[in-house]
């Protein structure tokens, strides 16, 4: 089993990590201000999931994979920018529907496709593995009698979700803010070009961004 100085010292330190915003922060503001709370709770759902696969793949070794192959590293990156780029032109394409008038009329989007896209979203993003994959190892204790695979999973479920926990605070806070804007159509199309640039700018600056080891 995992001692409880390993869950300690491993959730503060993955805390510190998660309150920083990054971009699943990003992410999941650009999907509050774009389309409200429901699909931003819904986007971060879908995230989580995807971030708890790549923790898993981790736990079972891919994590090493990544961190040492740059083919794949390249792959995963490009793709996971690819599609933010792809959500964000559709959020500016449909900008003018982020009106609300009465505060019934949204842009549509159901909630298992952001659940779908959600997860695309954190499972392609290769900082996930690399991030489970630097900081799991240095809290595993090698002379326990529980095996290493599985402390790095209950590790890596605490940091899932602590991740859960954050996201789900910027979205409902980022969707509280939006109700201001999206009262007027001038405003709420405003609010959606915000929303899909920077998901645009969210998958450019990932495409950009240099390996780090």
């Amino acid at each position: 089993m995992v001692g409880l100085d390993q869950l300690l010292g491993f959730g503060l330190a993955a805390l510190v990590v998660i309150v920083i915003p990054g971009p699943s922060v990003v992410f999941v503001v650009g999907r509050a201000v774009s389309y409200g709370q429901r699909v931003a709770l819904a986007s971060v759902i879908g995230n989580t999931l995807g971030l708890f696969v790549v923790m898993a793949l981790v736990c079972l070794g891919l994590g090493a994979i990544v961190a040492e192959s740059m083919l794949v590293f390249t792959i995963i990156k490009f793709a996971g920018a690819a599609y933010l780029v792809w959500l964000g032109v559709q959020a500016l394409r449909h900008r003018r529907e982020f009106r609300m008038g009465d505060g019934d009329a949204r842009a549509s989007l159901t909630g298992w496709k952001a659940v779908r896209q959600g997860f695309v979203v954190g499972i392609s993003n290769p900082k996930g593995f690399l991030i489970f994959a630097a900081m799991l190892p240095p809290f595993v204790d090698q002379s326990s009698s529980s095996p290493v695979p599985a402390q790095m999973f209950a590790l890596g479920s605490l940091a899932v979700v602590l991740g859960l926990a954050c996201d789900s605070v910027w979205a409902l806070a980022a969707g509280r803010a939006r109700e201001w804007f999206v009262a007027s159509e001038r405003r709420g199309s405003a609010l959606g070009a915000i929303g899909g640039t920077s998901m645009i700018g969210l998958g450019v600056g990932m495409a950009l961004s240099g390996r780090h080891n």
